[in-house]
């Protein structure tokens, strides 16, 4: 059966198949051209702000992606249910799958990207690496056979040499990519990774490169109409990576000269123009230290990152997606591409990095992006009240500065972050300014993929200590928020107090402090020990003055501490008390006189980190086990994630089962340990 032809044609009403930020962002843009704006919602997204973005928005089923988001059919009839002749797809879920392309084209409808033909030509990485080699790209040498058997893979390594990444054939984003470093090491790798394709792309095809040291991982976008015309618009670079998933991206990149852009960019666009390409893409390669650079993969479609690039070049790229896809010539020549200053950006995701990146889910408390006098673009689809939800990207929102240096868009972008507050659970807004922060950074020149590790290493396992100020601003905004308070200025009365005081208990992790509050006439003094320290150990003590809320809602307050004036976004959850302060969002448990933590005889407990499908139990009630040895595999948020044991001993119990849910915090197995 031959594929339907693509629909190149004006249109009136777009329906974007997607959620979240991505949602958010592509329908500004259908709406600033005029076009009828359609979203679609899951369960899960009913008030969600990117339904509220639209003119109109259809739900079209339950929280899971497979029911929603990847629900071919019911998007189909969702455009056609609000009156939409054409289908933007975002990026992810279905933004490069070409059965989605094809059903939107033999619909009638126009598809707002690549045909069905190209994305399935360029969607599988051995497949693409054959077609951009016979137009004369450089690629890494590896292989991409046919036979996917371990003695295949095992023969392919022994020829290309150690160390190989295994990747996953049908995807990306650092789904189904392993490091291998030997041969011993390459069964695991390759069973790992083809679990993980298969759970996240539906295929456990894999493909085998040689491993490039220190690479910087530099991409071209390319903009491509039906017409014969194709252009590019410079590089990015995405370098800085966790898990081999990009969390900081930049426009030009620092290891890139003109010289080096026109090559890279020529070989992009020959690529595009062999396959037919028509649309927005992106061709990735690796950049050695020799400015050599290797052909990865191209994404037929719009990147997270894409924002670095309308930076720098004034353009709108999502703008282009939809005049390309209503059959308008590119008015824009090679030759009038300019590139102006710099720009950066920072993905914030719900992650828990002391943990391993591990994404978490929960409520949305507070969430106070930068506001006027920052000059930074804020790409977001998060509100008060609302949740990060299980069942999607840990990634919630974009932060983009550009400068006319780099250096000014690197400090612009860092004095935000430093003033985005999201409180009620983890993110790596914290990690982020700390890289931005980092004095190879900033430098930039000497950044590669491994820029992660090589720089914070063993320390991303450590959790930041809070302050002094920090901790007697935090027990003061628990006391603060059961005491009255003026109407007119909204001044923290303190009348209440003068004579006894209060003593508050905090906790973090294995540290505690004691804090006392006594009112002093118009000031407070909050005295801060250590709660294990000796009795006639020093404790430090603050004076506040002039401390008062900044909203209604007591949502923020302002002090005076120590002569230097403060201020702090808070958030009260049950016995948790969370507090945005000097940067940084910190989380502490309110400990009550009588309550106390159970004792930690339950050291060999295993429970689940984030709300996930249980994939694989390795263990069986009765099995002993040594500490760190494989127990489960759990998947959230499209990752898996290995829990191991962490003690050695018995398995006592086991309440996981494969294929089953888990809420965070359930008991998964329970271990005794075996005393000498």
């Amino acid at each position: 059966m031959s594929a339907p032809r693509k629909q190149i044609r004006p249109f009136h009403t777009v329906l974007v198949a997607n959620r979240g930020e991505i949602a958010v962002r592509v329908l500004r843009t259908v709406r600033r051209m005029g076009y009828g704006a359609v979203a679609v919602y899951s369960e899960a997204d009913r008030g969600s702000p990117h339904v509220r973005a639209a003119d109109r928005a259809v739900l079209i089923g339950g929280a899971a992606p497979r029911d929603s988001y990847l629900n071919i059919a019911a998007l189909i009839e969702a455009a056609r249910r609000a009156g939409a002749d054409a289908v933007h797809p975002g990026y992810g879920f279905l933004a490069e799958n070409a059965d989605f392309a094809d059903a939107v084209d033999a619909a009638g409808l126009v598809f707002v990207g690549p045909s069905g033909e190209a994305i399935r030509s360029m969607g599988n990485k051995a497949q693409a690496k054959r077609l951009v080699m016979a137009a004369g790209m450089p690629c890494i040498p590896g292989y991409q056979g046919e036979d996917q058997s371990d003695a295949a893979f095992e023969r392919a390594a022994a020829g290309i040499g150690f160390p190989v990444m295994v990747k996953a054939a049908a995807g990306g984003g650092g789904r189904g990519m392993r490091l291998v470093h030997e041969a011993a090491a390459l069964a695991q790798a390759l069973a790992s990774a083809r679990s993980e394709a298969e759970a996240a792309f539906g295929s456990g095809e894999l493909i085998l490169e040689r491993a490039v040291i220190a690479p910087r991982h530099v991409e071209i976008q390319v903009l491509a109409d039906s017409h014969g015309n194709v252009i590019h618009l410079g590089e990015r670079d995405c370098s800085v990576q966790r898990r081999h998933q990009k969390v900081i991206e930049e426009a030009p990149s620092p290891a890139v000269d003109a010289g080096l852009r026109a090559r890279m960019g020529e070989a992009a666009v020959s690529s595009a123009r062999a396959i037919g390409y028509i649309g927005a893409g992106t061709m990735e390669f690796l950049l050695d230290g020799e400015g050599r650079f290797y052909f990865m993969e191209m994404n037929t479609r719009l990147q997270v990152e894409h924002a670095v690039t309308e930076a720098i070049t004034g353009l709108d790229i999502v703008e282009w997606q939809l005049r390309v896809a209503a059959g308008e010539p590119l008015t824009i020549g090679q030759g009038g591409v300019r590139l102006t200053g710099h720009a950066i950006e920072v993905r914030l995701t719900a992650e828990d990095v002391p943990a391993g990146f591990l994404p978490q889910t929960g409520p949305v408390l507070r969430w106070r992006p930068p506001g006027q006098g920052h000059e930074v673009r804020v790409d977001h689809a998060l509100t008060e009240g609302g949740a990060v939800s299980p069942h999607y990207d840990s990634m919630i929102a974009k932060l983009i500065a550009h400068g006319p240096t780099r250096d000014e868009a690197r400090r612009k972008l860092l004095r935000a972050l430093e003033h985005c507050a999201l409180l009620g659970l983890p993110s790596n807004q914290g990690f982020l300014a700390d890289c931005l922060a980092d004095a190879v950074f900033a430098e930039g020149r000497a950044v590669h993929t491994g820029f992660v590790q090589d720089r914070f290493g063993a320390r991303l396992a450590e959790r930041a200590a809070p302050g002094i100020r920090t901790i007697a601003l935090a027990a003061f905004g628990a006391l603060a928020s059961g005491l009255p308070a003026r109407d007119a200025d909204r001044l923290i009365a303190a009348s209440a107090l003068e004579q006894q005081g209060a003593r508050v208990l905090l906790a973090q992790g294995g540290a505690r402090w004691e804090v006392r509050l006594q009112a002093q006439g118009a000031q407070w003094l909050a005295t801060v020990r250590r709660a294990d320290a000796p009795a006639d150990a020093d404790a430090a003590t603050l004076a506040l003055r002039d401390a008062r809320w900044l909203d209604a809602a007591r949502s923020a307050f302002s002090a005076e501490c120590d002569g230097m004036a403060e201020s702090a976004v808070l958030a009260l959850q049950g016995d948790a008390l969370h507090l945005f302060h000097a940067g940084r969002a910190w989380s502490f448990e309110r400990v009550s006189e009588r309550k106390r933590r159970e004792a930690a005889g339950g050291s060999g407990a295993v429970t689940a980190p984030l709300t996930g499908r249980i994939v694989d139990v390795a263990v069986r009630q009765g099995d002993v086990v040594q500490a760190g040895q494989r127990l489960l595999v759990l998947e959230a948020m499209k990752m898996e994630h290995t829990l191991t044991a962490p003690v050695a001993g018995l398995v006592a119990e086991v309440r996981a089962q494969a294929g089953g849910q888990a809420s965070r915090g359930a008991l998964l197995l329970r271990i005794e340990e075996v005393k000498a």
